[in-house]
Order: C-alpha cells, then sequence, then structure tokens
C-alpha cells in the first residue's frame, strides 16, 4: 500500500498477525479480560475508600496500582478490540492520536515500577520499624508517595516522547505493534535517532535501576529482619505479603525486559507483542486478583456473592 494513499497525519497499524477465523473468538476473550480488569480494579478502589477499616497506607497505596492498571488497560484494549473488527487495510490511526497513547503507554509503564517502589517502602516500614509505622506513614506521607509516583514519571516521559516528536515523517507504517509507543514514533523517521536512543536508554537505565534498587535494598533488609526474628507469626505475615509483590514485580520485569530487548529484533516481533500483552493486559487483571484476595474484607465480599448467586440458582430450580 502507497504512502500516497493516506494524508501525512494517518498511520498504518501492522496489529495482529492472526487468522482471520480467531478474530471474533480473540474480540469475546479480550472484551471479557477488559471487563474483569475494569470491575475488579474499580470496585477494589471503591471497596478500600468506601471502608473505614481498609483506611490503612497499604490498602490505600494500593488504590495506586489499581487505577493504574485500569488507565493502563483503557490505553490499549480498546483500541484493540475495534482493530479486530477492523479490515487490515483499514487499521489508521491519527498521527497524534499515536503520540497521546505512546505518552500513555509509557507513563502507565513507568507508574507500574514507581508504584510498586513506595509499595515496598510501606513493607519495609511496616516490618523493619513496627514500633515507628503510624508515625512515619501517615495519610499525609501516603499522599507524598502517591504524588511523587505519579509525578515523577511525567517529565521523564515527557522529554522521551518530545524527542521523537521532533523529528520529520518519512515512513508513515508502524510495523511490528500494535499500539504506539516511543519506538515506533522515531521509526517513522529517515533522521538520525541518536539523541533518542542515548536518552532512552539513559531513561530505561535510570527508571529500571532505581526500581530494581530500591526493591531489593528492601527485601533483602526485610530478609534479614525476618531471619533475625523469631516470630514465627510475624515472619509468615511478612513473607505472605513480600512473596505477593515480589511475584507481581518479577512479572512487571520480565515482560518489561523482554519488550525491550526484543524491540531489537523485527523478527520475532510476535513474541515482543505476547510480551506487550502480558504487560499491558494480564498484569492488570492479575494485579486487582491477586491483591485483591489478600484483604480479608475482599474474601468476605467474594464469598457473600457465591454464596447469594448459588441460593438464587438453587430457588430457580
Amino acid at each position: 500500500m502507497e504512502n500516497s494513499t493516506f494524508g501525512k497525519d494517518i498511520l498504518i497499524l501492522e496489529g495482529f498477525n492472526i487468522p482471520s477465523q480467531s478474530y471474533i473468538p480473540c474480540f469475546i476473550l479480550l472484551l471479557i479480560v477488559y471487563f474483569f480488569i475494569m470491575v475488579s480494579n474499580i470496585g477494589l478502589v471503591v471497596l478500600i475508600l468506601r471502608s473505614s477499616s481498609l483506611h490503612q497506607p497499604m490498602y490505600l497505596l494500593l488504590c495506586n496500582m489499581s487505577i493504574n492498571d485500569v488507565f493502563g488497560a483503557t490505553i490499549i484494549i480498546p483500541h484493540v478490540l475495534r482493530d479486530l473488527l477492523t479490515p487490515d487495510s483499514q487499521r489508521v490511526i491519527r498521527y497524534m492520536d499515536c503520540v497521546v497513547q505512546a505518552f500513555c503507554v509509557h507513563l502507565h509503564s513507568s507508574a507500574s515500577h514507581t508504584v510498586l517502589m513506595i509499595m515496598a517502602f510501606d513493607r519495609y516500614v511496616a516490618i523493619c520499624n513496627p514500633l515507628r509505622y503510624a508515625t512515619i506513614m501517615t495519610h499525609r506521607m501516603v499522599l507524598v508517595l502517591s504524588v511523587w509516583a505519579w509525578v515523577i514519571p511525567l517529565p521523564l516521559v515527557g522529554i522521551l516522547i518530545g524527542l521523537s516528536v521532533r523529528l520529520s515523517r518519512c515512513r508513515w507504517i508502524i510495523v511490528h505493534s500494535f499500539s504506539c509507543n516511543n519506538a515506533s514514533l522515531f521509526k517513522l523517521s529517515c533522521e538520525s535517532v541518536l539523541i533518542n536512543n542515548i536518552y532512552g536508554l539513559g531513561y530505561t537505565v535510570v527508571l529500571l535501576g532505581s526500581s530494581i534498587g530500591s526493591v531489593t535494598l528492601t527485601y533483602l533488609r526485610i530478609a534479614m529482619v525476618c531471619l533475625r526474628s523469631k516470630n514465627k507469626t510475624l515472619n509468615r505475615k511478612a513473607l505472605q505479603t513480600c512473596a505477593t509483590h515480589l511475584a507481581v514485580y518479577a512479572i512487571l520485569l520480565v515482560s518489561g525486559f523482554i519488550v525491550i530487548i526484543l524491540h531489537r529484533f523485527p523478527q520475532v516481533a510476535s513474541h515482543r507483542k505476547v510480551a506487550s500483552v502480558m504487560l499491558h493486559v494480564v498484569l492488570p487483571a492479575l494485579n486487582a486478583l491477586i491483591y485483591g484476595l489478600q484483604i480479608k474484607e475482599v474474601r468476605q465480599r467474594v464469598m457473600a456473592l457465591f454464596r447469594k448467586s448459588k441460593v438464587a440458582s438453587m430457588d430457580a430450580k
């Protein structure tokens, strides 16, 4: 398809390479996943905010993750759902819409790390300084940490995308991708992208370096405290909360690394798309399930719903 077919502000998305007969099943599955992400995460936030017993730092910080998961899923999934019902030749997006989507995608990914960092800090204070926990993790501190988790990525991502927007464009096809991101934007240009690569590498090193470093040091300190402690109940509780946090963090880290690495190898683009789905679709669904079921009140509400549905089905018979 020639570039002249489209205007300068219209880009062509390559999308997924899946058989046409699989479009409808994929659409239904993705729609169900999106519905689950929205209901579970929004429901979790509402439950935490409405229940005074859950107005604790750990749960209030968890709201940031749920909000970020809803944000990230909404950036990607509705767009993919539309493309699944659109012929290949009509999968287009306006350039400015692509820029906005790329900004939001990177903001979501960055906030995923910063939110997990502040949650790790909360666990560190709770386990390593339990007597000072109430004085350190005040509502003001929770607010400061939440603002920090969202504000810090904004200028970093803004500069990242701004460096790509400044480039002139000689291509109009976004290849090997089902959504817009920074790499897909600067690959549209025939100019030198050395500055983009240098800043992108620095941005990645700073974000992942601070994320991995802080989380590693935090949990090493927690492990040392648990090893020295003879309180089995404390150790069991610490292990439970920390294992959950580390599992989510590991999935985020591995899928993020795969996406970054495979961007350099266009011949394995299908594998990178699977990793991107893990990052933007599977992880938001898992977060609400993993963290939500850890909260006793959430488990009780879920069990109550199951009991009501079981009674209703028995009455219907």
